[in-house]
């Protein structure tokens, strides 16, 4: 009730405050002494002295205050009065004029230049503009000259409650965690007022919730939200909206207000448990199934979100806990079955598990709500599936000796069907692993035998895949892998360990060890090698060298005597005889050859040959040797130089490549014929001696020299080719004694459909048996026996 009553006198009273504010001006514009003030300011007086007062005397103003004031938003029929300026110099004859000048002066406030009357001719908005700063000035209404100083006063704007509290932020958003505890802070909310926060009430706010009740509560003053309900669950509701009011005039009625909306999320907090969605769950695998393989997936639901619901699985009993495995899928929130050991059908038919779904992040406020964990059983059955046979053991290890015989057993690999349904199994032998095809295997009973000899020295471990198929269904196959080892005998007999040549000085003495030797054997005797050394027994009374046994297994070869002379002999050889210790042991006898040398005082061998002994007395090997090539490169250069002689006194023949005759009268072999157009050499044609000159046979020197005419001129190169060889032949022709230069050695072979004709002076006839060869006789001895067989020839054809 008092805050009732109190809210009807505020209501009462504030009308009556606004009318007291506005008529307040009007009840002091009474006739006034000079120096009275009033109490609004709507009255400025003036002095106006003499000029002997204003020297004698200090000007006194008729005012004491500076401010007047206009309440804002207020509208009516007529312009607002402010307030009035007067000066103590009016005597009211209507001679001074008054002036304003400032902010707003002509525009929003207006002057009564003979009254001194200010009025506000527009409406005022506080907000806009709190005050005006304005100057008055008296002045004479004839001359306009100023009758004081001019004044400057303020004009405020009374502020009203006009403008509505203000959320510029909202609406807004907030989160509490669900299950908070009664007053738990969300948020707060601000809003604004533009009204003047030091007048009045206008811009006291207070705060309410119009609607979020009874879930939140706001403190009026400061706007903060607060739960009102302890533990909100989040599954139960998650998200609410809030009204939030702001009053202004305290909250008092007649106040504006304004709203916002506040939106209230519930985060999540770990306060459910795990449940899986039934407590048995039944799978089924084939026995066959790979390791890894996902049996199936069981699930835990947890009504939280997020990490709060993220669950761990793990199998903690059961009869397979060591043949499964169960894991956990982030993404779907659920547990997935694999199979980490294989499955046996015939051993065992089915399996119980019992999983264990457990949250990862507790929270221990919310440990009291029971153990955040919860079981299911799994059951698993095997089915039957059919297997491949099955080896008696993952790999084989057998052992040969390479001197066994051939077809004999080395070792027998057995396997079964696992299945119910047991299939007869057949055996063989992968080839790919037995290239040679050492070994065969019986495909009944799986016995291995050798198929070919075996050398231990060669290879040592032979490793071969058998392969067991069932009979039933040949694609049930296993493969198992099978390492055979050869086992030594003593089988080779040790030799030396390399070709050793032994040196032997000549100023050497007596027991002096002339070389180190060691022998090898290609066996390996499971206690070592132990190697025997003697001289053969026709040399076991050598006199020049004597043997040793070393500790090491080696033998030391001594002399047994000095004075050896590598002219009386150069190389001696000592057969030496090397057992092993096999049983049977088995020798052998390697040749030990021993050179004499001539060597230094030390002992350092410097020439084992005897020709150094015929050398030249400071004549060394290297100095020899030079000579040697001397020699040799003398006789290099006589042969080099004999073959150029040779060669330049052949005839020169002069060769033109870039002749375009080339191509039709070139020879260069014997023969060929007409045809043969690269048999004739062209240089004969274009040679000036072989024009002018007499070119002499070159196979014999006839008997006449025949000469040739002396009418004729020298050919230049350009010469008509045509008409050069008509002259030629004709000179040939006519010649008695010799052939012409294109003998019958060049055109052996007139061939066969020549455009031209032959160029030869044996001119042919119709046929062979026109042409008459009896005048080869005439050409010497060498053309005697030709023309005898052509003659024969004729006889023969007659015949």
């Amino acid at each position: 009730m008092p805050e009732r009553l109190a809210e009807m006198l505020l209501d009462l009273w504030t009308p009556l405050i606004i009318l007291w504010i506005t008529v307040l001006p009007y009840i002091y514009m009474a006739p006034m002494a000079p120096s009275q003030v009033l109490p609004n300011g709507s009255s400025l007086g003036l002095n106006v002295l003499s000029e002997e007062q204003r020297v004698l005397n200090r000007s006194k103003r008729g005012w004491v205050w500076n401010q007047m004031f206009v309440l804002e938003e207020f509208s009516g029929p007529e312009p607002i009065l402010v307030g009035r300026l007067h000066t103590d110099l009016d005597p009211g004859s209507k001679k001074i004029k008054y002036i304003l000048s400032g902010d707003g002066a002509g525009t929003i406030f207006q002057i009564n230049d003979i009254t001194g009357d200010i009025h506000a001719i527009k409406r005022l908005d506080r907000e806009e503009k709190a005050e005006y700063t304005l100057t008055a000035q008296a002045v004479d209404w004839e001359t306009n000259k100023p009758l004081e100083p001019p004044s400057e006063f303020i004009i405020k704007v009374q502020d009203i409650n006009d403008n509505a509290p203000e959320f510029l932020n909202g609406p807004y958003h907030a989160t509490v965690p669900e299950m908070s505890i009664l007053g738990t802070s969300v948020t707060n909310v601000t809003a604004t007022d533009a009204d003047d926060p030091v007048y009045g009430n206008s811009a006291k706010l207070v705060y309410s919730i119009l609607e979020g009740q009874p879930y939140f509560s706001i403190e009026p003053e400061t706007a903060i939200i607060k739960t009102a309900l302890p533990n909100m669950d989040r599954e139960a509701k998650e998200e609410y909206l809030v009204v939030i009011q702001a009053k202004d005039m305290g909250g008092h009625s007649g106040g504006l207000s304004g709203t916002t909306t506040l939106t209230v999320t519930l985060t999540d907090v770990n306060d459910n448990p795990p449940k899986f969605a039934q407590s048995l769950y039944h799978f089924s695998v084939p026995e066959d199934v790979v390791l890894g393989t996902a049996i199936g997936r069981v699930k835990a639901n947890d009504q939280d979100i997020g990490e709060n619901a993220r669950s761990s699985y793990d199998i903690i009993d059961g009869d397979g806990t060591a043949l499964f495995e169960i894991t956990s899928d982030a993404q779907a929130q659920d547990g997935i079955i694999r199979l980490r050991k294989p499955l046996d059908f015939e051993t065992k038919k089915s399996y119980t598990l019992k999983v264990e779904a457990a949250n990862v992040h507790i929270d221990p406020r919310f440990s009291s709500r029971g153990p955040f964990k919860d079981t299911a059983t799994v059951k698993i059955v095997v089915e039957d599936a059919d297997e491949p046979p099955v080896f008696s053991s993952p790999t084989y290890l057998l052992e040969v000796h390479e001197n066994a015989a051939i077809n004999s057993v080395i070792g027998q690999v057995t396997a079964r069907d696992p299945d119910v349904s047991s299939s007869p199994i057949r055996f063989s032998i992968d080839r790919h692993t037995d290239l040679e095809r050492q070994f065969n295997i019986n495909a009944e009973d799986g016995r291995i035998t050798l198929a070919t000899p075996l050398d231990r020295e060669t290879s040592m471990w032979h490793n071969i895949t058998i392969i067991a198929t069932e009979i039933r269904n040949h694609s049930q196959i296993s493969r198992v892998p099978v390492a055979i080892k050869v086992l030594d005998v003593n089988d080779n007999a040790p030799e030396f360990a390399s070709e050793y040549e032994a040196f032997l000085c000549e100023n050497g003495k007596p027991g002096q060890v002339i070389q180190t030797v060691s022998a090898i054997d290609k066996d390996e005797p499971k206690t070592g090698h132990f190697f025997l050394y003697s001289l053969l027994p026709e040399m076991a009374n050598n006199p020049n060298f004597t043997i040793k046994k070393n500790e090491d297994n080696s033998l030391s070869i001594l002399a047994k005597h000095s004075g050896f002379n590598r002219q009386k002999q150069e190389v001696y050889l000592l057969p030496i005889v090397i057992s092993d210790s096999g049983n049977p042991p088995l020798s052998s006898t390697s040749t030990l050859t021993i050179r004499v040398c001539g060597c230094s005082s030390d002992g350092v061998v410097q020439s084992c040959n005897v020709e150094a002994y015929v050398l030249p007395i400071g004549l060394s090997m290297g100095a020899l040797i030079a000579i040697l090539a001397c020699i040799i490169l003398l006789l290099v250069i006589v042969v080099l130089f004999v073959t150029l002689r040779r060669h330049k006194n052949e005839p020169l023949i002069i060769k033109d490549d870039e002749d375009v005759r080339e191509n039709i009268i070139r020879y260069d072999d014997e023969g060929g014929g007409e045809e043969d157009t690269e048999a004739f050499d062209i240089a004969t044609l274009q040679n000036p001696d072989g024009i002018n000159g007499f070119l002499p046979r070159k196979d014999i020197k006839p008997d006449l020299q025949f000469m040739p005419r002396q009418g004729l001129a020298p050919v230049p190169n350009g010469v008509d080719v045509d008409e050069f060889i008509n002259v030629r032949l004709h000179e040939a022709d006519n010649d008695p004694t010799a052939p012409p230069y294109d003998s019958i050695q060049i055109y052996g072979y007139e061939g066969r459909g020549s455009v031209a004709g032959s160029l030869s002076s044996l001119e042919s006839s119709t046929s062979d048996s026109d042409q008459n060869f009896d005048y080869l006789s005439e050409w010497g001895p060498r053309f005697k026996r030709l023309g005898e067989l052509y003659s024969v020839g004729e006889s023969d054809k007659e015949t």
